[in-house]
C-alpha cells in the first residue's frame, strides 16, 4: 500500500517475488522495497491504516482473550509506524516491527533499529514473554508464513493459519479458514461477543 502511493507498486512486487524464489534474503528485499518508499510524505501512515481490515474473528479473538487476563501482542515484517494504529485500536500490550526512518516528515528511504526477520519474530517473542514473566511453554503463537517458522518453534502451543504445508509443519495446530475465532476453541475457551458485536 505504502508503495503504491509512492508509484513503485510494480517494482516492490518484483523485490517481494524475488525474496520468495529465495533469490534475496528478507533484510536485502526490504532494504530494497523501503528504499523505493523514499519522498512519502508521513501522512501516508493514517491514509493506509485506514484501509487496514482485520482479518474476521480477530477482534473477538483479542477482546476474549483480553478479558480472560491473556496479554496479546503483534510481531510484523512489516513498520511500526503502521501496526502503532492496530495496537491503539486493539489495546495491545506488544509490538515488534521495523521501523521507518523519517526526517523532516518525509520517509528517507532506510530503516533505523534491528530488522525484525525470521529470527527477529522468535526473539520478540522470548522478550514479550520475559516481561511479564511468562515461561516460553505458556505462550502461544499465530503465524502463516516462513518468516514466522522461529517463532512458532520458540512458542509453547503454536498454530499455523492459513499457512503452507512447511509452515504447517512447524505447529502445534493448523486452522484454514476464514475466521480468528476458531483459535478460542483450541484455547478451550468460547468467544465473548461484547455488545453483540462479531467482528
Amino acid at each position: 500500500m505504502l508503495a503504491d502511493r509512492a508509484g513503485h507498486l510494480a517494482e516492490v512486487e518484483r523485490v517481494t517475488a524475488a525474496a520468495m524464489r529465495g533469490e534475496l534474503d528478507f533484510e536485502t528485499s526490504l532494504r530494497q522495497r523501503v528504499a523505493l518508499l523514499a519522498g512519502l510524505d508521513t501522512a501516508v501512515f493514517a491514509e493506509v491504516a485506514a484501509e487496514i481490515r482485520l482479518t474476521p474473528g480477530a477482534r473477538t479473538l483479542l477482546a476474549t482473550l483480553q478479558r480472560r487476563g491473556v496479554r496479546c501482542g503483534i510481531v510484523s515484517g512489516g513498520f511500526t509506524q503502521v501496526t502503532q494504529f492496530l495496537v491503539d485500536d486493539l489495546a495491545l500490550d506488544f509490538a515488534a516491527a521495523n521501523t521507518l526512518e523519517v526526517a523532516d516528515g518525509v520517509l528517507t528511504g532506510r530503516l533505523v533499529g534491528p530488522i525484525v526477520d525470521r529470527a527477529g519474530k522468535a526473539a520478540a517473542l522470548r522478550r514479550f514473554a520475559a516481561e511479564c514473566a511468562v515461561p516460553l511453554d505458556r505462550t502461544v503463537a499465530i503465524g502463516d508464513g516462513a518468516n514466522d517458522i522461529d517463532m512458532l518453534d520458540a512458542a509453547g502451543f503454536s498454530i499455523a493459519f492459513n499457512a503452507k504445508p512447511v509452515v504447517q509443519q512447524h505447529a502445534s495446530a493448523v486452522l484454514n479458514g476464514p475466521s480468528l475465532e476458531p483459535i478460542l476453541t483450541m484455547l478451550g475457551m468460547s468467544a465473548d461477543h461484547p455488545g453483540g458485536e462479531v467482528r
